[in-house]
C-alpha cells in the first residue's frame, strides 16, 4: 500500500485554513503547539478544545481530515470516539440509579436472569467450571471487575454485528475469566451489559434512552452510533503508521461494519460504538464538571457524578477506575482506541477534548496530545484560589 506522503509541500496553506475561520473562539496558540507534528508527518490532523464550567475557552484544528483529498481538518469534524462511549453509558445508567430503578450493588441477575447460572473457568486450558465466589454486581460491570472477557466469541468479525440483547445473552453463556471483584479485566462486555440493563429497566432501547435523557438535554446533536450521510462527509479518515513506522496509511475501523451509515446491519455498542465531535464531547464533559448540570438542565445528581468519578476499584488493585471513568492524577476521563481523549481536571475547572483518528503513530505523533495540554494550561491558566 502506498504511503500518503509527502505532506510538507502543501502543509503551509492548508494548515492555516484548518486552524482558521471555522474555529470560534479560535486558539492559535494551541494550534501552533500541535502543528509541528503534522509538518513532520507524525500526525495526520487533530481537532481540540478547552472549556471551563461556563463556556468553551478555545477550540481549533490543524492538519488533515483526509490527506489524499487534501481536505483540512475542521473543528466540527466527526470522529469515532470508541471507548469514550463508556463514560456516556455509565452516565446513562446512573440516571436510573438516581431514579431508584437500578441499584449498583444488586446482582446483575436481578435485572438479567440469564446471568444467574454463569460459571468461572479458572484455567482456560481445562474444561473445568465452577460457580463464582460471589454474584456479579452492576458495580462490577462499570468498574471492569465482572470477570468477563473483553468480548464473546459471538461478536465476530466485528463488535457491532449483534443486537444488544443478543450480544449480552452471549456473555451469559461465556465462562468468566475470574471471580467477580477479584481482578480488573478491561472489557466491553461489562459496559455493554450495563447498556442492556438500561433497556430492561427503562422499557426503551438503549440508543433511544441516550437520545432522550442525555444527548437531547445536552444539545449533543452530532453524537450517534450511525453517522448520517451529511455527518459522514465530516468524518475524519483513520490512519496508521506505514512500513518501518514511517509515513501514514489510511485505514478503516476493523471493529465496525461498513458502511457506517447502515442502521440495518450495525447495532449500538455501549462499550465503544459512538461517533462525536469536540463540541459535543465538551458538552458532556462540562455537564460532569458541573456536578450533573449544564445550562440550567440537570441530567444527573451531584452524588451520581461523585460516584462515577471516584475510584471504585479495590485498593489492592493497581488499576484506578471509577464507574465508566479512568480516575487518577489530576482528574478523570477516558480515551478511545483511535487516540481520542476526554479529560477533566476538577481542581483547575478544565475540560480538555482531543480528537484524532490514529491507530498508532509514526515517530513522536503520540506526544501531540501532551503538547496540546501544556499549551492549553499556559493559554488558559485556572484562576487563583
Amino acid at each position: 500500500m502506498m504511503l500518503l506522503r509527502p505532506l510538507a509541500a502543501v502543509a503551509a496553506a492548508l494548515l492555516v485554513a484548518a486552524g482558521g475561520p471555522a474555529a470560534d473562539p479560535a486558539a492559535p496558540e494551541l494550534a501552533a503547539a500541535v502543528r509541528p507534528y503534522v509538518e513532520r508527518e507524525a500526525l495526520a490532523g487533530a481537532a481540540f478544545l478547552v472549556a471551563d464550567k461556563e463556556r468553551v475557552l478555545g477550540r481549533d484544528s490543524v492538519g488533515f481530515a483526509d490527506i489524499a483529498g487534501r481536505a483540512p481538518m475542521s473543528p466540527d469534524a466527526l470522529f469515532w470516539i470508541a471507548s469514550m462511549s463508556k463514560p456516556v453509558t455509565a452516565a446513562a445508567l446512573m440516571i436510573l440509579v438516581d431514579e431508584g430503578k437500578v441499584k449498583l450493588d444488586d446482582p446483575v441477575s436481578a435485572y438479567l436472569p440469564e446471568f444467574a447460572g454463569v460459571k468461572v473457568q479458572p484455567d482456560k486450558a481445562k474444561a473445568e467450571f465452577r460457580a463464582p465466589a460471589r454474584a456479579m454486581t452492576v458495580r462490577d460491570l462499570l468498574r471492569h471487575t465482572s470477570g468477563m472477557p473483553f468480548a464473546s466469541a459471538a461478536e465476530a468479525p466485528t463488535l457491532d454485528g449483534l443486537p444488544l440483547k443478543d450480544a449480552v445473552a452471549s456473555y451469559a453463556r461465556t465462562p468468566l475469566h475470574s471471580d467477580p471483584g477479584a481482578k480488573y479485566l478491561y472489557a466491553n462486555t461489562g459496559i455493554n451489559t450495563a447498556g442492556r440493563i438500561i433497556e430492561v429497566t427503562s422499557g426503551t432501547s438503549y440508543e433511544a434512552f441516550l437520545d432522550a435523557r442525555l444527548f437531547g438535554p445536552l444539545g449533543m446533536t452530532d453524537t450517534t452510533f450511525w453517522p448520517s450521510e451529511a455527518q459522514a462527509k465530516r468524518l475524519a479518515t483513520g490512519y496508521r503508521p506505514g512500513e518501518d513506522k514511517k509515513g501514514l496509511v489510511a485505514t478503516k475501523v476493523a471493529q465496525l461494519r461498513y458502511p457506517l451509515t447502515d442502521r440495518t446491519t450495525r447495532h449500538p455498542m455501549p462499550g465503544g460504538g459512538l461517533f462525536s465531535t469536540t463540541d459535543d464531547v465538551a458538552k458532556f464533559g462540562r455537564m460532569v464538571l458541573n456536578g450533573g448540570e449544564l445550562g440550567g438542565k440537570r441530567v444527573l445528581s451531584a452524588a451520581a457524578v461523585k460516584e462515577m468519578t471516584t475510584r471504585q476499584t479495590p485498593a489492592e488493585m493497581k488499576e484506578s477506575y471509577g464507574l465508566g471513568w479512568a480516575v487518577g492524577g489530576d482528574g478523570y476521563g477516558h480515551g478511545g482506541a483511535w487516540a481520542t481523549n476526554l479529560w477533566l481536571n476538577p481542581s483547575a475547572g478544565r475540560v480538555y477534548v482531543w480528537m484524532v483518528q490514529h491507530n498508532g503513530f509514526p515517530a513522536d505523533g503520540g506526544q501531540a496530545q501532551g503538547a496540546f495540554r501544556r499549551a492549553a494550561d499556559v493559554k488558559y491558566p485556572p484562576a487563583k484560589r
